[in-house]
């Protein structure tokens, strides 16, 4: 099994992640963007997860080797973002977004699907290589904070690009060469998606991450607001990644005593607490120390059970196409509802209201997940082995 491979690929796509989203807002920003324009921007970002990552599993069934199709995405990613050096015309920049999220988002769910598929039925292997994306992400998101301090924000499309780079180098060092392709048979995907717990689990993935629009396009910003400098928004979302870490390592634990409905259900409260301390109590510097930590759980532990659900939802030939589904409805769909209705709500009401729309949809998830997901088997994934340790 390709342990340091498969973390390697984790580490650098999430080390871009850290180094893009909390500072494209600042970025455009600097330029002379508006909020508006700013959620239109993270909307596009968002929105190419609707379609892309499942074109990506499509064409993967054509291909013994899905690694191929990661390494000409991510290639295309590197090349397409660096036309943004040389580009600040809005026009131009939602272009460049579109065709680089495109190929970037396409990407991760294949690669959680090849995952899988390596560690077969060691899935409980799954969190220690996604923890190196965790590290990636806070070496980034802290590096750069500080770099962007002392260098200043127009040296940032070149930072992100490296990254980028970095992604498709790490690519080059894995292959599924010998993969057997699922055979056909089984339930088709249009039962497995009319199954009522199935739209609950897809509904409530939708709703948390529109809850998380807000945070992803504007928290660096509210904190600029609040006079944190580069390298103190850096530290802040360092903040929230190791709090994930932290929790990566320590849920294998909590999954032998804690079914993952119960998991689920509390990590959806400790959203809607997370995004009420944001809009109300951001003047408190320990407030916003228990917000980041509290990423943990709307985060970390939220898409734990997400991952394994999925799998668990979807098996043999339907399983790429799950994972596809679940980033274009979730992130997708869901990232891009958020993000352009905290865009058009920010500048007219501000901070506190549009966090406060935040809590009230994370709220909404916590309803449907109550009635709806696992409620009538919530130790069903455990008892069959399903229930793995991941993100």
């Amino acid at each position: 099994m390709p342990y340091w491979q498969l973390s390697g690929f984790y580490f650098f796509y999430f080390a871009s992640l850290g180094a893009l989203m909390p500072y494209l807002g600042l970025y455009l920003k600097s330029i002379g963007y508006v909020a508006a324009q700013v959620g239109v921007v993270f909307a596009v970002m968002q929105g190419t997860k609707l379609v892309a990552p499942s074109i990506l599993a499509w064409l993967s069934a054509g291909f013994n080797d899905r690694m191929r199709l990661v390494q000409i995405a991510s290639l295309v990613a590197v090349i397409a973002y660096a036309c943004l050096l040389f580009e600040q015309d809005f026009a131009g920049i939602l272009m460049v977004t579109f065709v680089f999220s495109f190929f970037w988002n396409a990407m991760l769910p294949q690669f959680e699907s090849i995952t899988l598929t390596k560690l077969g039925h060691q899935t409980n292997l799954y969190s220690g290589i996604r923890l190196w994306g965790s590290v990636g992400f806070i070496v980034t998101v802290a590096g750069a904070g500080y770099l962007l301090n002392t260098m200043g924000l127009d040296e940032w499309p070149l930072l992100v690009s490296l990254c980028l780079a970095m992604i498709f180098l790490s690519s080059l060092l894995l292959s599924e060469k010998g993969r057997k392709k699922h055979q056909k048979g089984g339930p088709a995907i249009y039962s497995i998606l009319m199954k009522k717990k199935v739209i609950a689990f897809f509904l409530v993935v939708f709703l948390i991450q529109a809850s998380h629009g807000a945070y992803y396009a504007f928290f660096s910003i509210l904190l600029s607001k609040l006079n944190y400098s580069e390298t103190e928004i850096g530290q802040f979302w360092s903040l929230g990644v190791l709090a994930e870490i932290v929790l990566f390592i320590a849920i294998q634990r909590v999954f032998q005593h804690i079914s993952l409905r119960s998991v689920l259900l509390f990590s959806i409260l400790l959203t809607v607490i997370r995004w009420l301390i944001i809009a109300w109590l951001a003047e408190s510097l320990t407030a916003l120390i228990i917000a980041q930590v509290l990423h943990a759980a709307s985060f970390g532990a939220f898409h734990v059970v997400c991952i394994q659900l999925t799998h668990h939802y979807f098996k043999g030939a339907t399983q790429d196409k799950g994972q596809a589904l679940y980033a274009s409805i979730g992130y997708g769909a869901g990232g891009m509802f958020g993000g352009l209705i905290a865009g058009f709500l920010w500048d007219e009401f501000g901070a506190a209201w549009v966090f406060t729309m935040a809590s009230l949809l994370a709220s909404v998830a916590l309803l449907v997940a109550w009635n709806w997901v696992e409620k009538n088997n919530p130790d069903d994934l455990q008892t069959t082995g399903e229930g793995v340790s991941s993100v």
